[in-house]
């Protein structure tokens, strides 16, 4: 979906949304917050690429990484369900992925990515997309799947 749309459903609503961005970096944030009035909707995220970050900052589970590794589904849950607690949103997306151009250590193959969503009193979830392309595309490829299973809930589809 679009972020346009996006701000104005989540606006209209008097919702807001977070982001715990791994492969993507900060790309989802930066465009949510490229819309005007952005800070109605969008209070912020976390960057949690490397180094612990997933279990310090945003409450993953230890052992999460361990038995299923940086890029899986608990994961990416984890990720997003630890940003809507940290940051009090009603929504939250998160990102987790292998973008190259070397095989990440899990053996996962370039372009495998978990996006996950966590939504205040609902539940969290999280899709497994596969993207083609060079390092670039695929944190782009991300951040509009994030944004397109988030458009998703908000249409209730």
């Amino acid at each position: 979906m679009d972020v346009a749309k996006i701000a104005e459903i989540l606006t209209a609503k008097g919702k807001t949304v977070s982001v715990a961005e791994a492969d993507t970096a900060g790309l989802i944030g930066y465009m949510l917050g490229s819309i005007p009035g952005s800070s109605k909707y969008f209070p912020g995220g976390v960057i949690a690429y490397t180094g612990g970050l997933k279990e310090k900052v945003l409450g993953v589970a230890d052992d999460v990484s361990a038995t299923h590794g940086t890029v899986s589904s608990e994961m990416a849950k984890g990720m997003a369900r630890g940003v809507r607690e940290l940051t009090g949103t009603d929504y939250a997306v998160s990102t987790t992925g292998v973008t190259g151009p070397a095989a990440g250590r899990a053996g996962l193959p370039i372009g495998t990515f978990w996006i996950g969503l966590s939504v205040k009193d609902g539940e969290d979830t999280a899709i497994e997309v596969h993207l083609d392309g060079d390092r670039d595309a695929c944190k782009r490829g991300a951040a509009q799947a994030a944004l397109d299973l988030l458009g998703k809930e908000l249409d209730g589809s």
